[in-house]
């Protein structure tokens, strides 16, 4: 059986990707796709050929490929159930999966390349009003998130006693964050959370610095 993941150091939703493929302990070949190279590795007809929306990343398992970051994840989750992404308990899985839609879904779109490619090129926004709608609409996302964490009052995990499909999604937006120098200070559970989980190989090994492609 073959694994091919197409990645980019640096992109959140590939990192999701490799963590959950590390959880499983999925050997994989990474073949990486540059975002910013040769005006986007993404936009060329050999990646189009492989991941049509020309999105990052794309997993090919066997044969059949898979896009969506969490689309991923649930796929590796069903096809190699353990160590499971997600927790038995129905609602302890539906607030994983709420909180990693709020990240993946809210915070994470309007912050993509492509969107701030479009306000700085095609709308003129200068570098410094792009940054701050970054800050914003992370700020905006966490303020919930923290709240929600803060209820279910774990320090080490957002959900449970165990990794889970939250987490993944938690950490790479946390380097995001700290990329574009977002106060934390705000956020306790948050980077308490994450500073436990980057003590877990899975995550720290995966990280844009240790990555072949990183920069």
């Amino acid at each position: 059986m073959t694994r091919t993941l197409y990645t980019y150091f640096r992109s959140s939703a590939a990192w999701r990707a490799r963590i959950a493929m590390a959880i499983k302990g999925l050997d994989y070949t990474a073949v990486p796709v540059h975002l910013l190279k040769d005006g986007g590795q993404q936009h060329s007809a050999d990646y189009h050929a492989v991941n049509p929306q020309g999105l990052i990343p794309a997993l090919v398992d066997d044969g059949a490929t898979v896009s969506q970051s969490l689309a991923i994840c649930e796929y590796l989750e069903e096809r190699y159930p353990q160590p499971p992404l997600l927790p038995a308990d129905l609602l302890a899985r539906t607030q994983a999966r709420s909180l990693a839609y709020a990240i993946a879904c809210d915070i994470h779109p309007i912050n993509n390349l492509r969107v701030l490619q479009y306000l700085k090129g095609t709308l003129g926004v200068s570098q410094e009003s792009a940054d701050d709608w970054y800050r914003h609409w992370i700020a905006v996302g966490f303020a919930g998130i923290e709240a929600e964490l803060a209820r279910l009052g774990s320090l080490r995990f957002c959900v449970g006693d165990a990794v889970s499909l939250a987490d993944i999604c938690l950490v790479p937006q946390v380097f995001n964050a700290r990329r574009f120098k977002l106060d934390l200070t705000p956020y306790p559970h948050i980077v308490a959370i994450d500073a436990h989980l980057m003590t877990l190989p899975a995550f720290a090994d995966t990280q844009p610095a240790k990555q072949p492609d990183a920069e």
